[in-house]
């Protein structure tokens, strides 16, 4: 299913509408999944439709909920995302620390008990357009245990997403979005619906035992994603349990949670307020040419920078359409019609 991005997000717009949401925040959501599949991140895009619906359904997960200010000084907020949309909450997080920022040069803003605030790069990015370096650090509160420690094979941390964004004078800033386990969740998703395996190296079965059959991730009992290079991701999503679990109130991951909570904490600096303007963009920018002035392994290679692969995938989605694969879509209209909106009313909204 080839689909472009203004049909899809008037569809995604109509569905969470249908299941109770203001506009606004439908809108708020469609736009940040349909952005996910557009830069290439199809694990946080429209394949998590289904999901959040059922969360709502389930009393899990509340449309229309506002952040509720828990604690604020000049530099430090605590918010409250009262289980409704992430995606409307860390929206409304990057604002709050985009003018803190703004004001004193720093900010840091903690976001406890939200929904899935899904790709975490978009709100790094978001702080970097406004000009901020921008650090965010996301865990679960235990709804989404998904990944064994270095030496074990039972679940006991999040995916735990770390986001890093550096404003470019003049183009899309750097940003490097990673979870510290091989693979995200979504991604074993997106794989499950395709029919395809995951890479080598990044599950085991409920036995420790490794597998690229990512049916086994899903079955009871359930497998455990590991960390990314060993001891090195793993060591990162502990400290992204402290920062995102235990700094933000939100709590670490434990066992026993029903909801899928998520935590974020949100770290901006003015680049101004350390270096003139001028020096801060002009060194980004020198050392973003000498190291693509690398000699490449392959001939003709080209050397690309964090974030690049996205802006590129953005640029060819735009323009020739998002590739959905068939279960994804068939569950994305399932859903739509367990909301009201029958396979009819589907095809006119997409324009089919």
């Amino acid at each position: 299913m080839l689909i472009h991005k203004q049909p899809l997000e008037r569809l995604v717009v109509a569905i969470f509408e249908a299941v109770g949401c203001r506009v606004d925040e439908a809108r708020c959501v469609a736009e940040h999944l349909v952005e996910a599949n557009l830069v290439g991140h199809d694990s946080h895009g429209v394949i998590r439709i289904p999901p959040y619906i059922a969360w709502v359904r389930e009393g899990k997960l509340f449309a229309n909920r506002e952040p509720k200010i828990a604690l604020a000084t000049d530099s430090i907020a605590l918010v409250d995302g009262q289980l409704g949309f992430g995606q409307v909450m860390a929206r409304h997080v990057t604002r709050l620390a985009i003018e803190m920022a703004g004001r004193h040069g720093i900010a840091a803003v903690a976001l406890a008990n939200s929904g899935h605030v899904g790709r975490v790069g978009a709100w790094a990015a978001q702080a970097a357009a406004a000009g901020f370096v921008s650090l965010c650090f996301v865990n679960t509160s235990g709804g989404g245990i998904l990944v064994a420690p270095t030496g074990g094979f039972d679940r006991r941390l999040s995916a735990n997403p770390i986001a890093i964004a550096v404003p470019v004078r003049g183009g899309p800033p750097l940003l490097v979005d990673i979870s510290t386990c091989a693979i995200a969740e979504g991604k074993i998703r997106v794989a499950f619906n395709k029919g395809h395996n995951v890479p080598a190296g990044a599950i085991i079965d409920a036995e420790g035992r490794p597998t690229t059959d990512p049916r086994v991730f899903y079955a009871d009992p359930p497998g455990a994603i590991l960390p990314f290079g060993g001891h090195k991701g793993y060591g990162l999503g502990v400290m992204v349990e402290m920062l995102a679990g235990a700094l933000t109130g939100g709590g670490c991951s434990k066992l026993g949670v029903p909801r899928l909570e998520q935590a974020m904490l949100s770290v901006l600096l003015d680049p101004r307020k350390f270096q003139a303007e001028d020096v801060f963009a002009t060194e980004v920018r020198r050392y973003i040419e000498f190291v693509k002035s690398s000699r490449t392994v392959a001939p003709g290679g080209e050397i690309l920078m964090p974030g690049e692969p996205e802006e590129r995938s953005r640029a060819a989605r735009t323009k020739n359409g998002i590739e959905l694969d068939e279960k994804t879509w068939s569950q994305i209209v399932a859903t739509a019609d367990s909301v009201g909106l029958p396979a009819d009313k589907v095809q006119e909204l997409i324009g089919a």
